[in-house]
């Protein structure tokens, strides 16, 4: 696998890394396990100081590391600096918020004794992260496991490979040697990993494909796993909406990261009443963006993160055409600019044989459909393979609120673009994935709930009784 920076926005190719051996994984494995042993012993307090300690490092580090996003992926420089915000945001709420996670729970039990929950560690990880949020993507994976006591493998995108090597460089020069590994594996190496006894799970963002090769490597293996895949959010606008917070919210919805984000809003679904002004201030607000160099704070549309991204989004657009899809606006090219950047485009007339009503869009088009009534948007927002996110636009919040429950996501926003906060617990259904993360919840998905029931004696006339109801079971 060919890992190398290559700027989307001068295709210069930047810098070129050479692929991790067979001999550095097994290196890596043995410290790793290493230091999973050294965790259970040691007081979360110690890696809560280290999480805290690493929160500052991305911080002074972070005009680094924002220009890295940048000249690897084309992210516009001031979501990079957001990116990097972010990151050490998720670092601290572990750090402040992950010791009293992991406390005991005690157990209303009729048993003889005091039964608690424990929560442990269960050993080394293997995870695989995108290019669109390089550091997002792997704090939030990291952060709540390095508080769990889990030590992590990190094989990152291809095309990302500075970005996962600047910030594995921070949190190593605080965190102890094995913490977080970045490697730069081959899909053979990352099964072998999986498949090798001291590793106990894996983590993926990334595409169908990947998750369902890495789902089946934990499968076979019998390890615990989380996917996060992909994303056909809806963006529900009903007839009470206030149409100058639907049309501030719908542009940058789709907008923010190119459109290369699989939460973005995809599928614009919208009532009859409010069709013609939603998708005319649509276009209004997609005319205005400018593409230029993403250093640039004045520019405000940024190239896509590769020739390869940019070129199977067009033939995306061109076959939902052909089978009968109107280009409302954009689908031109910037003659003027050499970079890696897709027009913002509209379309509309989708019909549900379209190629696009079913496919993923991973770019800055939007797809718009008009709507007769709320249960045609409640259906048409659940006719996916996916089922990640949504949001619903009304001036009746409650009314809102119950349909919201209707859809068929993992998360689902009323009146307000998609959150991402480490409070807010990340993932979705159906072909979006399982398992979750971030918050409480996903700092759960590593973890060794053991049960530990302590009494001075035993109740020998319940304990026998106990054994008989669980024969008869």
């Amino acid at each position: 696998m060919a890992y190398k920076t290559v700027n989307p926005y001068t295709n210069e190719v930047v810098r070129t890394f050479e692929d991790t051996t067979d001999a550095e994984l097994e290196k890596t494995l043995e410290t790793a396990h290493a230091l999973y042993k050294t965790f259970r012993k040691q007081d979360v307090s110690k890696r809560a100081d280290m999480l805290r300690e690493i929160a500052a490092k991305i911080r002074e580090n972070a005009k680094e590391l924002a220009e890295m996003l940048t000249v690897e992926m084309g992210k516009l420089i001031g979501e990079a600096e957001g990116e990097v915000e972010l990151t050490a945001i998720i670092a601290e709420y572990y750090a402040d918020n992950g010791p009293k996670m992991l406390e005991p729970q005690e157990i209303e039990t009729g048993a003889n004794g005091i039964a608690e929950l424990h929560y442990q560690s269960t050993g080394v990880l293997m995870m695989v992260e995108p290019w669109n949020f390089p550091y997002y993507q792997v704090i939030r994976v990291f952060a709540p496991n390095f508080i769990v006591g889990n030590p992590m493998i990190l094989k990152h995108a291809s095309n990302t490979p500075g970005s996962a090597e600047l910030l594995t460089d921070v949190i190593s020069s605080v965190a102890p040697e094995g913490s977080l590994t970045n490697l730069f594996l081959n899909y053979d190496q990352v099964e072998k990993a999986i498949g090798d006894p001291r590793v106990q799970g894996a983590a993926l963002t990334g595409s169908e494909r990947g998750g369902a090769s890495i789902g089946e490597a934990a499968g076979k293996n019998l390890k615990q796993a989380t996917l996060e895949l992909g994303g056909m959010d809806p963006f529900i606008v009903l007839s009470d909406a206030n149409m100058d917070i639907v049309a501030d919210a719908a542009w940058r919805a789709r907008i923010y990261n190119t459109g290369q984000e699989c939460t973005s809003s995809k599928r614009f679904i919208v009532m009859e009443d409010k069709y013609d002004e939603f998708v005319e201030r649509l276009k209004d607000n997609f005319s205005k963006l400018k593409p230029g160099n993403p250093l640039d704070p004045e520019t405000t549309l940024a190239p896509m993160n590769s020739k390869g991204a940019k070129e199977e989004l067009q033939e995306q657009v061109d076959e939902a055409v052909a089978a009968g899809a109107t280009v409302y606006y954009g689908n031109e090219k910037y003659e003027d600019e050499e970079g890696q950047f897709f027009m913002p485009t509209i379309l509309t007339d989708i019909t549900t044989d379209n190629p696009v009503h079913k496919t993923e869009l991973f770019g800055p088009v939007a797809v718009v459909y008009k709507v007769s009534s709320v249960q045609e948007a409640i259906d048409l927002a659940n006719d996916s393979q996916y089922g990640l996110g949504g949001s619903i636009y009304t001036a009746d919040t409650e009314r809102g609120y119950e349909i919201a429950k209707e859809i068929e996501t993992g998360m689902m926003f009323v009146n307000t673009p998609r959150y991402s906060l480490p409070e807010l617990p990340f993932g979705g259904v159906k072909r979006s994935g399982f398992g979750r993360e971030m918050s409480r919840t996903g700092m759960m998905a590593f973890i060794n709930e053991k049960l530990i029931l302590k009494a001075d004696a035993p109740d020998m006339d319940n304990l026998a009784g106990a054994l008989i109801a669980s024969q008869e079971i």
